[in-house]
């Protein structure tokens, strides 16, 4: 029996899984935003970003998606959104500004979708 048969989640359009390749090829961004939980490590990030994903091993993909701030491109980059959320606080992302990133919205054209889809 073929296992894809049973993965019927691999084929969502624009939907990058977090497996165990994923995980694997996004440890080190993942190592990185989970060492955000102490405000030391996030005032030296901030004081040198480029210093601080050289000390976490970050490949171009993962240090370009981060001067970006651009969590979709992170998620691509093996990044996982549990970890990516301590990324966003430092930069003051709400959910709203990451579910825009997500959908290729504005934040505002997103807060409308959503008030809209409550009516």
């Amino acid at each position: 029996m073929d296992i894809s048969e049973f993965d019927h989640h691999a084929d969502i359009p624009g939907t990058t899984l977090f497996d165990g390749e994923q995980a694997m090829k996004g440890y080190a961004l993942n190592k990185m935003c989970y060492s955000f939980n102490r405000a030391e490590n996030r005032q030296a990030y901030l004081k040198d970003p480029e210093g601080y994903f050289e000390k976490y091993g970050l490949n171009e993909q993962q240090k370009q998606a981060c001067r970006d701030k651009n969590v979709l491109a992170m998620i691509e980059a093996g990044g996982n959104i549990y970890y990516l959320a301590k990324f966003a606080g430092i930069y003051q992302l709400s959910v709203q500004d990451v579910g825009a990133q997500q959908t290729g919205m504005t934040t505002d054209e997103f807060k409308q979708k959503l008030l809209d889809a409550g009516r």
